[in-house]
């Protein structure tokens, strides 16, 4: 597995490798091409962009293959993945989105966990108390998102009660450019990885 740094090591190694190894990179910016370049031949290298849920076995990776990455090649990578995380195949071209919407996205919804608690502990609850009840909320709405299947904003519209207190703090975030923040964010964070893959 080859991460960012390790051009130099592909060189001094590339001699060795044989047609049936299969490479696996991890390295954000480093396209399918590049490694053809560097080997200065075409061998079976699988591109993929895991993020660091898979810490806790609930990682989740997008995956793109080079042209003599067979269905088996690919399949016997992602059973080797499952133990950690769940995959998915994608275009080349969707990885900078990949590194948007999964890669990076942990630390936002770190942030966001950090503020629900900062709140709760604002409004008088111990901080690991607070930690607890945002990180099991965040964890509980993904779940609901992946197991029924329902839109996101339809779930949203079940919490918020006409006149309610939910109502209020959505209008709140959205007063306060909630959806357009981290809309924003992922866009640069994408620009970011495709300028890193251009090699800009």
């Amino acid at each position: 597995t080859f991460t960012q740094d390790d051009a130099e090591v592909l060189e001094e190694i590339k001699d060795l490798l044989t047609e049936e190894q299969i490479l696996v990179s991890i390295a954000p910016g480093k396209t399918l091409v590049w490694f053809d370049e560097v080997l200065g031949r075409n061998l079976k290298v699988i591109r993929t962009m895991p993020n660091t849920p898979s810490m806790v076995k609930e990682g989740m990776m997008g995956m793109c293959a080079g042209a003599r990455v067979t269905d088996a090649d690919m399949a016997l990578v992602r059973d080797l993945c499952s133990g950690f995380s769940q995959t998915e195949v994608i275009p080349e071209h969707l990885m900078d989105v990949v590194t948007a919407v999964s890669g990076s996205s942990p630390a936002y919804v770190f942030m966001f966990i950090e503020a629900m608690a900062d709140a709760a502990v604002a409004g008088g609850m111990p901080r690991q108390q607070a930690y607890k009840f945002a990180a099991q909320a965040v964890l509980g709405s993904a779940k609901m998102v992946l197991e029924t299947g329902m839109h996101p904003g339809t779930l949203k519209d079940m919490v918020c009660s006409p006149g309610g207190t939910t109502i209020d703090a959505v209008c709140e975030l959205e007063r306060m450019g909630f959806r357009a923040s981290v809309e924003s964010a992922m866009r640069v964070c994408g620009e970011k990885s495709k300028k890193m893959t251009e090699g800009k």
